[in-house]
């Protein structure tokens, strides 16, 4: 069997994401980073902007979870081709950065859901309640389960931290086009 090499990978890749990609690439951005951000901010708000924080935090987190979903069915969709990333080993390192924060964001939405309901409350869509499917939880399970969300939070922002210190790595030393095949076309 034959493996295509890195030069002929290139070759047959686009040069930059289709919009859809882009598209669905930004929102995720902005949800993973507005997520985060609420949700290590809202203890310094008063009880009736905090508890407005941690319904919008859940609304955000159900569409964070529809946004995952389409960018996951997108890229396994017939036909789909990401541009390459240049080496064979910027290649493989960007895939498993990619795979790394998929995995990790396709993990904390569960991890979601898990933590609101382990505290035996329902999840608020912007004020549509969902009730948990299972039975009540003590204290401690809903404590661990909290834990988990909130590391896997950090792990998540870390290696975003890393995928877009990469990307200003890419365009402001290499002076490659990485960033730009990634930005809409009229920011190009």
């Amino acid at each position: 069997m034959h493996t295509p090499t890195a030069q002929a990978t290139a070759a047959q890749a686009p040069a930059r994401y289709d919009s859809v990609s882009i598209l669905l690439h930004w929102a995720t951005a902005a949800l993973v980073v507005l997520q985060f951000g609420s949700a290590e901010t809202w203890d310094f708000f008063p009880k009736a902007v905090r508890h407005l924080m941690i319904i919008g935090h859940m609304s955000f987190g159900v569409i964070l979870t529809a946004v995952i979903l389409l960018r996951i069915l997108w890229r396994l969709a017939p036909g789909y081709s990401a541009p390459a990333a240049g080496t064979e080993l910027m290649e493989r390192a960007a895939k498993a950065m990619h795979h790394a924060l998929y995995t990790l964001i396709a993990a904390e939405v569960p991890l979601g859901f898990l933590t609101r309901w382990t505290d035996n409350h329902a999840l608020s869509f912007f004020g549509l309640l969902i009730a948990s499917p299972f039975g009540t939880f003590s204290r401690a399970t809903g404590g661990f389960v909290d834990e988990i969300h909130d590391l896997n939070a950090w792990l998540i922002m870390i290696l975003v931290a890393g995928h877009a210190l990469a990307a200003l790595y890419h365009h402001y030393l290499l002076r490659d086009d990485i960033l730009r095949r990634m930005l809409p076309r009229q920011a190009r």
